[in-house]
Formats: structure tokens, sequence, C-alpha cells
């Protein structure tokens, strides 16, 4: 178990914020809406992909009513049926960095062409399905707030996962594999059938739980200086403005310092 490596957070000024998360809550609907239908079930609870859907859209605060809207749209008819695929697309970006990209779209013409656009005015070029694929491991990830703060400021706020040695032996007991600090928060690693369960069994414990995703993590992540860390990050915007676009994976990996001069541009 680690607890010490450092996660980059990005700034943004406040009108990149807001447009940014207007496009994020479209994306995550339509992910929620996808996974309710294929799951045949509006409820979480029989439905674990709907769940970590729902899980990842709380963990950037969507509003409960935007979820119910997104599920309740999954079992719509005529105008407001869903008709969404998942379609996914992998090739090499700049200085030979692995992408893989994964898309929900209702015109798959209109989203190879944009992607494949991308990829081209960034200096990359698609490859075929199974291309990269294999550089990635699926895993699942929770984020737990080291401290819960109230948002009455009569009521103070308290300590959730405050201790790492206690939050250490608590995701061991819960069945995750690994643990980071990142910063205000814990994210905890598991296996990718497993981050339900692990999910669940820390709640058990009495660690409130901000929410949970599915990922996928680069095997051998490919270290990159400055310049081509602005390059391929230059890519991974072109991607994720696409609104057809719902999750860009590399295998870019860049040292702290780089990541601090990437956060300044």
């Amino acid at each position: 178990m680690s607890g010490h490596s450092k996660w980059a957070t990005t700034k943004h000024k406040k009108a990149a914020i807001d447009a940014k998360r207007s496009s994020l809550f479209s994306k995550l609907s339509r992910n929620i809406t996808v996974a309710a239908k294929l799951g045949g079930d509006p409820n979480p609870d029989n439905n674990a992909t709907l769940a970590a859907a729902v899980q990842r859209a709380r963990m950037v605060s969507m509003p409960n009513a935007k979820i119910k809207a997104a599920i309740d749209k999954a079992f719509g008819s005529g105008a407001d049926a869903a008709v969404y695929s998942e379609i996914s697309y992998e090739g090499y970006g700049p200085a030979g960095v692995a992408v893989y990209v994964e898309c929900l779209t209702d015109n798959k013409n209109r989203t190879a062409a944009d992607v494949r656009s991308a990829f081209t005015h960034a200096g990359g070029n698609l490859g075929t399905n199974g291309s990269v694929a294999f550089q990635f491991e699926r895993k699942g990830t929770i984020a737990v707030d080291k401290v819960i703060k109230s948002d009455d400021k009569k009521v103070p706020d308290r300590p959730n996962a405050v201790d790492e040695d206690e939050f250490m032996m608590a995701v061991m007991e819960a069945g995750g594999d690994d643990f980071e600090d990142a910063g205000d928060e814990w994210i905890v690693w598991t296996a990718y059938d497993a981050m339900q369960d692990v999910h669940k069994a820390l709640e058990e414990q009495g660690i409130e739980v901000k929410g949970s995703e599915l990922t996928r993590v680069p095997t051998t992540p490919t270290e990159l200086g400055l310049n081509d860390a602005k390059k391929v990050q230059r890519l991974i915007d072109r991607l994720e403005e696409l609104e057809d676009v719902q999750n860009v994976y590399t295998t870019m990996s860049v040292s702290d310092e780089v990541a601090e001069q990437l956060d300044e541009d």
C-alpha cells in the first residue's frame, strides 16, 4: 500500500470551468442514459453499470435532477428514446504515446471523422482496434474525502478518513488494491469488477465515499518532457472537446515539475 503520491490539479479561469462543467454534465448524462438502458433497470442498486455512472456524476457534483432525467431518458419512447452506441478508437499521439478514446454516439460516421481529425491535427494517427488496448489495465477508483466539510457554519467539519494508517487498514479490509494521497482526499484503487463491493465495504466501516468510477491505467507509462507533453495535451484537449467523446486515456507520464508547467499554460 502507498499513500504518498501526488495528483496534479489543473487550474482554470471561471469561464473555462463553467464551460467545461456544462460539457461534462452533457457527457455524463449520456453515459448514465446508456448505462441504464444496457442494464435494463433504472435502479442503481440493481444495475452495477448504472451505479458506477451515477457515482462518477456525483463526484463532480452533478445535480440529482439531471441524473434522474438521464435515467428516465433511457426508458423513453419516440423522440425521447436513447439511441446511443458505445464505440472506441485507438491510436498513437506525438512521441509515440498510446491513446485510447471511449465514445457514446448517435452517429458513428460523424464521430469517426471528428476523432480522426483530432488525431491528424495534433500530429498523431489512428490505429486498428486492439492496437493499443493491451497497454491499459481496467481498474476502479474510489474518492474519499479526508474531512467532510459542513455547509452550515454552526455545524463543524468532521473527520472521515484522516489517519493514514487507519485508512490503509480499512482499504485492505474492504478489498482495495492500493490508495493514493490526493491532497484533501484519498483515491482508492480496486480491481475493475470489485469497485462496487469495495465501495460498499468502506461505507459499512463508517467511511463516507465521495464517488467512484471505472478507468484505464497504462501498464507501461511513457515519460515525457515538457515539449512533447504539450503536444500530447493538445491532442487530449481536442478529443475531450468533442461531444461524443466520453473518456481519453493515454500512456503519457510527466514529472510534478512538468505537470505544474502544463497547468500554467
